[in-house]
């Protein structure tokens, strides 16, 4: 039977911005070799699968693979396959569906146009900086240097440094990590937010993540306490942008965002 294929663009309004990512909906998992070979196909910065678990109450399993591995979390995908389920396949029928996965059970509501993401927190504590940091980075010194579950998290005193940056991607490969989190807080003007970020991840296959929506699980708590504030607005400040409603809750986070349907399509092998 050929397997439905769904390309969309999360955390944002606009086609062509966002995160893009595919998803593909099964009754029954593939093997793993077949999911990662997928994902290789697809080459987007993450692929979801997902297998209904108790459609009646909204409980699916979900798993994400970029080109290269399988990860245990993954925000706008998560975004991506939420919308499919709302409102392309429309097997959600309440106001949210929760998703089983190597994370734990993450939550996704909806409300009109907007999905947001109930995921834990990711707890950071200060770290040495690695060797290949500073240079990798172009040789901006940052404020601090933290460290999260996968993630280094950089911050710098300025928007301007984290847009400007031109990361050495060969050299960025070898600190020991899932990724870089690049932040600052935003500046003021039209269009501000509280904070801004970027995300490099070429030690899993993906030099530069367009939108990160695990990565927020790092930044919302760090900057609700830099800010004294729960409820932020963040931009991510790649090339394709995007743009997330934040809001610390205890030990979790809420990410909220929009997304745009690119494609449809059925994978025939």
């Amino acid at each position: 039977m050929p397997i439905r294929l769904y390309q969309l663009d999360a955390f944002t309004d606009q086609l062509f911005g966002g995160n893009p990512a595919a998803v593909c909906p099964l009754t029954d998992w593939l093997p793993d070799e077949t999911m990662q070979a997928i994902a290789a196909e697809n080459n987007l910065a993450e692929t979801a699968f997902y297998v209904p678990v108790d459609q009646e109450n909204g409980l699916y399993h979900i798993r994400w693979f970029t080109p290269t591995v399988e990860v245990d979390l993954c925000g706008h995908a998560t975004l991506a396959t939420a919308y499919v389920v709302f409102f392309l396949e429309k097997t959600g029928e309440g106001e949210s569906i929760s998703f089983d996965s190597r994370s734990g059970l993450l939550r996704v509501r909806r409300e009109a146009d907007w999905l947001t993401l109930d995921f834990p927190v990711d707890h950071t504590h200060l770290a040495i900086q690695p060797p290949a940091l500073e240079t990798s980075l172009g040789g901006v010194k940052p404020v601090e240097v933290l460290k999260g579950k996968t993630d280094y998290l950089i911050v710098f005193e300025e928007e301007q440094h984290v847009r400007e940056l031109k990361p050495d991607f060969r050299e960025l490969a070898t600190i020991p990590a899932r990724g870089i989190i690049v932040t600052a807080p935003g500046s003021p003007g039209e269009g501000a937010v509280d904070f801004v970020s970027r995300f490099f991840g070429p030690q899993s296959g993906i030099d530069e993540d367009p939108v990160t929506g695990s990565a927020h699980t790092t930044l919302i708590p760090y900057w609700a306490e830099k800010l004294g504030k729960t409820e932020l607005t963040a931009r991510q400040v790649s090339k394709r942008g995007g743009f997330l409603r934040c809001k610390l809750v205890d030990d979790r986070v809420e990410i909220g965002g929009q997304v745009k349907l690119y494609l449809v399509g059925e994978l025939e092998f």
